[in-house]
């Protein structure tokens, strides 16, 4: 087979990285920063920008570790710090990924009310069409996919520049932070935990696996990475913007209730008519690629784990362990919607517990690149520093002000 050409490369190593930061962008980063501008108008708004070498930083040291050894995080996991502590992970992924299914079906169910189509609805032919689209398609296909349905969180942008921030007012409020404020605490650990989150850190490293990558690819990784990170921040800045707008002055005292009233305040700015169609495009388009990428992430990591590992590529005669893995995930978020969970507080509770456990993700992230990379990906000289430190601060800020807020009573 004629190898591919050096245009053929670079499309091919785009796409994970863009893909997983679209996936960022879901109902719980939504409605996390739609909350922090509701209570707390522009003063979170720098934090969303001070993320993104964050999240770069994090995403791209699983480039280094899929490229560096051509195995999934959970493999490794397994094999350099043994089985208990791959079995810890791995439940603490399921739970983490359960949780943001849930909240990514509640919010597409929320989009559903919003146009009078019930819940059950909505969700069940949500789960449907993921299911046989995966069961019909290669990881690429897949990709391509998600990234077309991600575009749609651009729409949020639209929204925010129709809801004509005032500049002034703005760079006021940044610079003046409550942060003896506990709520506010609760808010700064809610926004981390949905920037970085586990789930993330597994699938990109499997997904270029998946994909099939190597280290002639790093480049053009770490540009679709990087790329993908300020997309993710900039939108969500966009709707903690139109939030700070229109419900911020409005002296809300515990922020929102669902996401139909997010969508209804939103689409006010843009116009009632088409506004609600914006808003669905933006939000559904990150909830359809957080529940693709989470059921995927759970699929993947419980096959390296456990030895049963597959892909994308395998039919699903080949893979019954894969598929069925990635079918059970997704059906049990469907049902746990039916319970009527608190979206809201179950969104901002999930990224605080996220904050909370950021120093462990980083630590294990960090001493796991140490112990495996080979020469020429090794973290070293000046970076390998400004690394440690961007892990440092931000694992205890996350855990600082994570445990803060939760003894201040919110949740």
């Amino acid at each position: 087979m004629r190898p591919p050409s050096a245009w053929m490369r670079i499309l091919l190593a785009f796409g994970p990285g863009l893909v997983v930061m679209l996936a960022d962008t879901d109902a719980g980063s939504v409605i996390t920063a739609a909350q922090s501008g509701a209570q707390w108008g522009y003063r979170l708004l720098g934090l969303q920008f001070v993320l993104i070498p964050v999240l770069y930083m994090v995403q791209e040291l699983t480039i280094r570790l899929g490229l560096g050894t051509g195995r999934g995080h959970g493999e490794l996991i397994a094999s350099h710090f043994g089985k208990i502590w791959a079995r810890l992970s791995v439940a603490t992924l399921v739970i983490s990924c359960l949780g943001a299914l849930v909240t990514e079906m509640s919010g597409l169910a929320g989009i559903g009310q919003m146009f009078g189509i019930p819940a059950w609805q909505s969700v069940g032919a949500t789960a449907v069409v993921i299911f046989a689209m995966v069961l019909s398609a290669s990881y690429r296909g897949v990709e391509k996919v998600a990234i077309l349905l991600g575009l749609g969180e651009l729409g949020f942008l639209v929204v925010a520049w129709a809801a004509h921030p005032n500049g002034a007012e703005m760079l006021r409020q940044s610079v003046h932070l409550p942060l003896g404020n506990r709520d506010f605490l609760y808010l700064i650990a809610a926004n981390l935990g949905t920037c970085v989150m586990p789930w993330t850190v597994f699938y990109q490293q499997s997904a270029i696996v998946d994909k099939g990558l190597d280290r002639s690819d790093l480049r053009m990784a770490r540009l679709d990475t990087l790329g993908g990170a300020i997309v993710c921040q900039v939108v969500t800045a966009a709707v903690l913007i139109a939030a700070a707008v229109a419900l911020g002055s409005k002296a809300v005292p515990t922020g929102l209730e669902d996401v139909p009233a997010i969508g209804h305040a939103f689409a006010a700015l843009v116009g009632s008519g088409w506004g609600r169609w914006v808003f669905a495009a933006g939000l559904g388009g990150g909830c359809l690629v957080a529940t693709i990428v989470v059921c995927l992430t759970v699929a993947w990591t419980l096959g390296e784990v456990t030895g049963q590992q597959h892909s994308l590529a395998d039919h699903p005669m080949q893979a019954p362990w894969f598929y069925g893995a990635f079918g059970v995930v997704l059906a049990a978020g469907a049902v746990l919607v039916a319970s009527g969970v608190d979206l809201v507080g179950l969104s901002i509770g999930v990224g605080v517990l996220n904050a909370i456990l950021l120093p462990v993700v980083l630590a294990g992230l960090y001493l796991l690149a140490c112990r495996v990379l080979p020469d020429g990906l090794q973290l070293s000289g000046t970076y390998r520093v400004v690394v440690v430190v961007v892990f440092v601060l931000t694992g205890g800020l996350g855990l600082i002000a994570g445990v803060l807020g939760v003894l201040g009573g919110q949740g």
